[in-house]
């Protein structure tokens, strides 16, 4: 029992519950409607059937979740991890449905990178015979494996990976070694204590010639006993800012070897015996599971701000601060302290982050419709769409985990001193999500593959005006339209007189168009004609890159809402109802002018907008937030359907009952179980009572 008891006392008038309950009748739409919208009727259903198991799960408990030291909270992940591929088998989950109970778990664990990135690797690179003898194992969970790519002296740049794989044409083998420190494995996750298999990414060497980087499927660990294969040395790197409940390891080969099966050869491979190197029809053929990676990662970062946001929301809603002497706020006939929520800074500081969740829904829902279309194509022989998706999944990468882990901060911080406590969620919540921004290429290095295709499909562009032979009618591709549009007319200028003209959708996108078509068009100038270096050019590079991913983001939020999004095949176009249109079409609109009033610069110095029309701007945006969509904040983020016991939030809770919540939680504190604190005789007690006095005596100098 703990030391720490509160009395038994409501919170002060009008109560948190009250509170919320007179926000969700202000809403103008069905939030029920809304969320079926978002994710279909058989995903809530579903959701609802998962929590009743995973809530009765002791493994799935998160109520010491925040007390837990790192050695506990890996313990607690293996356990959590076994015990979800346990219910998986029993319930027969398939891969999505598995992946929503893990979400609502929310925990990384020591087998999220045997799901994440070694099976894929496995189905995308491999051929029948190590599809049967690797993939359908893991499947299983016979075998657990990790990916090993990233090294003590190389992250993003692959190319320059250290580890190398060398042919042994004698023995049919390759010896992996670690010729260097810097070559050492480092970061993977699952390889600290829990992978017995590696995806290895190693430089493949046969012949005496280094063919660069390849996959290599490696056994690190005895299938007997778990203990380390003679050639290899592996452990956990240590603590780290967050991800604490999964151990990220280390790992270096002593000339390890391993049968030239354990190439993985769909698309490139070694001849037996000769060592000749057979390489593949096209270079990027690999890129298949990078991109389906970086392209679900818009989603979690959609996830990751809609979670902020609901937390941040909700507890604004019943956070009092204040009474506004302008405009009190009443309950009945009490004038009570204003609502942080109705604070017009709060409202700047959280409703473009509401509006960020609903676009990046819309966007990674075209990402990864347009993956699996691309991987279908290129299964024909059809690359057209690759460069497009890679470029486009690298940039909004970027783009979005950047605003999703800056938003979890915000909210964080918009949340006052309470936001500080982890009983909050979202400290946690950060230090999780922010390794988003560094895995997967670090966001300001992956923008420079965003930057290349468009510099090329500019210039691609101008030579085939220039040919005579171009045909404007005849472009499909949505990147070539507006940077077509702008070579029309590079002096265009914005025709809007008004404030209201600023929720024109079709003048939202051409202000974005032309924006990140003039900064293309100045970068091709400068590396073509001033001869800039590339390096010279990097700031400009990844400001291009961010500006052409905001334009997709607006578009397809504009296009989502309007039903005109292509779907992916045999499936039907969502139908959202007319009052959740207006109200998400509020949310585009603020979406599309908060980034460009609060980074205007570009906008002004591509010529399409003026200081004045900022300046107006700035109205709509204050316009649209306060009396559109301030009445539906709550409604908006209980869309998401997200339970209490995926936020474990004592300020985002559905029912309002923060501060009973909030203290609840702090009685768990293992602290606060004894009255008089561990240490006290040794640490305390010589200076404030070094004679052991008691009773009177000692209380007598009071």
């Amino acid at each position: 029992m703990s030391a720490l008891r509160f009395p038994d006392l409501p919170p002060s008038e009008p109560q948190g519950s009250d509170l919320l309950a007179h926000e969700r009748a202000r809403t103008t739409f069905s939030v029920h409607d809304l969320s079926n919208y978002l994710y279909g009727e058989e995903y809530l259903e579903r959701q609802e059937k998962m929590l009743t198991l995973i809530e009765n799960e002791p493994a799935f408990d998160k109520s010491n979740r925040y007390f837990l030291g790192r050695t506990e909270r890996i313990a607690g992940a293996l356990r959590k991890d076994y015990a979800l591929v346990k219910l998986s088998q029993e319930q027969k989950w398939n891969p999505e449905e598995f992946m929503q109970a893990d979400i609502l778990i929310d925990e990384p664990g020591p087998f999220g990178l045997h799901r994440g990135m070694f099976m894929p690797t496995l189905a995308s690179q491999g051929t029948e015979e190590q599809i049967e003898k690797f993939l359908k194992p893991a499947l299983r969970y016979e075998i657990i494996g990790c990916y090993a790519q990233t090294e003590l002296g190389h992250g993003s740049n692959v190319q320059g990976i250290e580890t190398t794989a060398t042919y042994i044409p004698e023995t049919d083998e390759f010896e992996i070694h670690t010729p260097f420190l810097t070559a050492s494995k480092w970061w993977i996750g699952g390889l600290g204590k829990a992978a017995n298999h590696a995806v290895v990414m190693a430089r493949l060497i046969t012949a005496g010639k280094d063919y660069g980087p390849h996959a290599f499927v490696v056994p690190i660990r005895s299938m007997e006993d778990h203990t380390l294969l003679k050639g290899v040395m592996a452990g956990d790197i240590g603590p780290k800012f967050g991800y604490n409940t999964t151990d990220n390891g280390c790992m270096w080969f002593d000339h390890y070897r391993c049968p030239r099966i354990s190439l993985l050869a769909k698309y490139s491979s070694i001849k037996p015996g000769s060592g000749e190197y057979v390489k593949p029809p096209n270079s990027k053929l690999s890129y298949g599971t990078m991109v389906l990676i970086r392209a679900s990662l818009v989603g979690y970062a959609r996830i990751g701000l809609a979670k902020a946001a609901t937390i941040a929301t909700r507890y604004s809603a019943i956070r009092r601060q204040f009474v506004d002497k302008d405009s009190p706020k009443k309950m009945g006939n009490q004038v009570i302290e204003t609502p942080v929520l109705d604070y017009s800074m709060q409202q700047y500081r959280l409703f473009p982050i509401i509006a960020s969740a609903y676009a990046c829904h819309f966007t990674s829902k075209e990402m990864m419709r347009l993956y699996y279309l691309n991987m279908k194509n290129m299964a024909s022989g059809n690359f057209s769409l690759l460069a497009d998706v890679h470029a486009s999944s690298s940039g909004l990468k970027s783009l979005c985990t950047t605003m999703a882990a800056a938003a979890i901060e915000e909210c964080r911080r918009a949340c006052g001193g309470h936001g500080f406590s982890s009983f909050s969620g979202l400290p946690l919540m950060l230090q999780d999500y922010a390794p988003n921004v560094t895995w997967e290429g670090d966001n300001y290095m992956i923008t420079q593959q965003t930057g290349r295709y468009l510099f090329k499909s500019f210039r691609d562009l101008v030579a085939k005006r220039a040919s005579g032979k171009f045909s404007a009618s005849a472009i499909t591709n949505p990147t070539l339209a507006y940077l077509n549009t702008y070579l029309d007319n590079p002096n265009l200028k914005c025709p809007v007189t008004s404030a209201s003209q600023f929720h024109n959708p079709e003048i939202q996108l051409a202000a974005y168009g032309h924006r990140a078509a003039h900064m293309v068009s100045e970068i091709v100038h400068a590396l073509d004609v001033q001869k800039r270096t590339w390096n010279s050019m990097l700031v400009e590079i990844y400001n291009a890159s961010v500006a052409h991913c905001q334009l997709i983001l607006v578009q397809n939020f504009i296009l989502g809402i309007r039903g005109e999004m292509t779907q992916p095949e045999g499936v039907a176009v969502p139908v959202l109802s007319e009052t959740a249109k207006a109200a998400l079409t509020d949310l585009s609109d603020l979406f599309a002018l908060h980034m460009i009033h609060k980074q205007p610069g570009e906008f002004l110095t591509s010529g399409y907008l003026d200081a004045k029309q900022i300046s107006m701007m700035g109205q709509a945006i204050m316009d649209v937030m306060e009396h559109k969509i301030r009445p539906n904040a709550v409604g908006f983020v209980d869309a998401f359907a997200f339970p209490d016991y995926y936020l474990n939030s004592a300020l985002g809770r559905y029912d309002g009952k923060v501060y009973e919540a909030y203290t609840e939680m702090a009685t768990r504190e293992p602290i606060n179980q004894s009255e008089v604190v561990e240490g006290y005789e040794k640490y305390i007690k010589p200076f404030t009572n070094p004679l052991g006095k008691k009773g009177e005596t000692i209380q007598a100098r009071l």
